[in-house]
């Protein structure tokens, strides 16, 4: 396992992209506090870490899809088998992972699951690379666009090996600098929740007195109410 230390600190203002399983977007940062961060893009359907479940388990390759996708389209074509670039539009920073997904199932329901591992590897590669560029692209044109040096990856996403390599290097062709924390801080959302609540602390705000309950009696009680009982 990777375990590297976090790069310095971005300088005011970057761009973040943030990709996971439940987002994809991209946002102009110019300070801390929610009302200094602007989206300037976002998905419309899937995020693309839901299309890395979705197509794996079209696949059969289990969950989560992304790791092992990322691991078997390292000896993969990408060039091998054909599939649409999702959302390629330079007129938008939004992204589309659906079609891209559809793609896939239309793929396999024409020519089965891959028969052999090379396939299974190449159209792999061929997703992963299509999702890799367009998240890419549409971030440096972001920071581009915004004038800004730096762009910031974030989310489950942020840990796939080609992601990580294109960013830097599409990035650095522009003079951007892309700063892309550890792997061992693109797993969990645990760090992100807690400095979120580090900050309004800060700002003195408390939620115990909007809570009508212990919270694990809350739970309990959404739990039974869902399963029909009392």
């Amino acid at each position: 396992m990777e375990w590297k230390e976090a790069p310095p600190p971005p300088s005011l203002p970057f761009v973040a992209l943030l990709a996971s399983g439940g987002h994809t977007a991209i946002y102009r940062v110019d300070g801390l506090e929610l009302s200094h961060v602007t989206e300037l893009g976002a998905t419309r359907d899937d995020a693309a870490g839901e299309a890395f479940d979705k197509v794996a388990k079209l696949l059969g390759l289990g969950y989560p899809g992304g790791p092992i996708i990322d691991r078997l389209a390292r000896e993969g074509d990408p060039r091998a088998i054909p599939l649409a670039q999702p959302m390629s539009s330079r007129a938008t920073l939004e992204f589309s992972f659906s079609g891209l997904k559809t793609n896939v199932a239309r793929w396999v329901s024409l020519h089965g699951r891959p028969g052999d591992d090379q396939t299974l590897r190449d159209l792999c590669a061929a997703f992963q690379t299509r999702v890799v560029e367009t998240l890419v692209g549409k971030a440096v044109r972001a920071a581009r666009q915004e004038g800004v040096a730096e762009l910031v990856l974030g989310g489950g996403v942020a840990a796939n090996r080609q992601l990580r390599e294109r960013a830097t290097e599409v990035a650095a062709r522009h003079g951007i600098r892309a700063i892309i924390p550890p792997l061992w801080s693109c797993t969990d959302n645990a760090a992100m929740i807690a400095y979120a609540g580090a900050l309004r602390l800060l700002r003195g705000e408390d939620d115990r007195g909007r809570l009508e309950m212990h919270p694990r009696t809350a739970l309990l009680r959404v739990t039974r109410k869902g399963r029909g009982r009392r």
